[in-house]
C-alpha cells in the first residue's frame, strides 16, 4: 500500500527521476515554457516552485542550493537575473498547466507548463482566425450547381454528364 505517498514516481528509480527533474527545470527556466505530459508537468511544478522562491533571495547560499538541484550554470543565471526580480511581488504560483490533449503516438495526456509572469505567444491551444478580404474585394466563384462542367466530361460518356448535371 502506499499510504502517504505524495510524490509521484514517475515509473523512474530515484537518480533517473532526479535527473528528469534538473534537466527538464533547466529547459523551462531558458525556455519559459515546455511542452510534456500532464504528470511531468504536475510534477516538475513542485518541484521548480521551491527553488523561484530561493532565487528572490540572492546570496551566496540560495545561488548554491539551486545550483546543486538544477546542474546548470546558464539556468541558474537566468535564474537569479531575469526570473526573481519579475516574480519578487508574488507570493507564489509561478508556474501554470495548460492541458494541451492527446499525443497521436501513445495517446498520452498531453500539457504546456509555463512561466506565469512571461508574455505568451499566441496560444497553441486557440485556433488562428484568418483574416478576411471585404466582400468587394474577394472574387466569389459560383456555387457547384451553377459551374459549367469541364467539356472533357462531357465527351467520355453521356451517362456521366447526366449524373454530374443532376448534381
Amino acid at each position: 500500500m502506499r499510504h502517504n505517498k505524495a510524490i509521484n514516481h514517475l515509473g523512474r528509480k530515484s537518480s533517473h527521476r532526479k535527473a528528469l527533474m534538473a534537466n527538464m527545470a533547466s529547459s523551462l527556466i531558458k525556455h519559459k515554457r515546455i511542452q510534456t505530459t500532464v504528470a511531468k508537468a504536475k510534477a516538475l511544478k513542485t518541484y521548480v516552485e521551491p527553488l523561484i522562491t530561493k532565487s528572490k533571495e540572492d546570496t551566496t547560499h540560495s545561488r548554491r542550493v539551486v545550483f546543486s538541484y538544477l546542474k546548470d550554470k546558464e539556468a541558474v543565471k537566468e535564474m537569479f537575473g531575469v526570473i526573481a526580480p519579475k516574480v519578487a511581488d508574488r507570493p507564489g504560483g509561478y508556474t501554470r498547466v495548460l492541458h494541451t490533449g492527446f499525443r497521436l503516438g501513445d495517446g498520452a495526456d498531453m500539457a504546456l507548463i509555463e512561466l506565469v509572469d512571461f508574455k505568451r505567444p499566441p496560444s497553441l491551444l486557440q485556433r488562428r482566425r484568418r483574416r478576411r478580404l471585404p466582400a468587394a474585394a474577394a472574387p466569389r466563384r459560383p456555387p457547384l450547381q451553377q459551374r459549367p462542367l469541364p467539356p472533357k466530361l462531357l465527351q467520355k460518356s453521356p451517362r456521366l454528364s447526366k449524373s454530374l448535371l443532376i448534381i
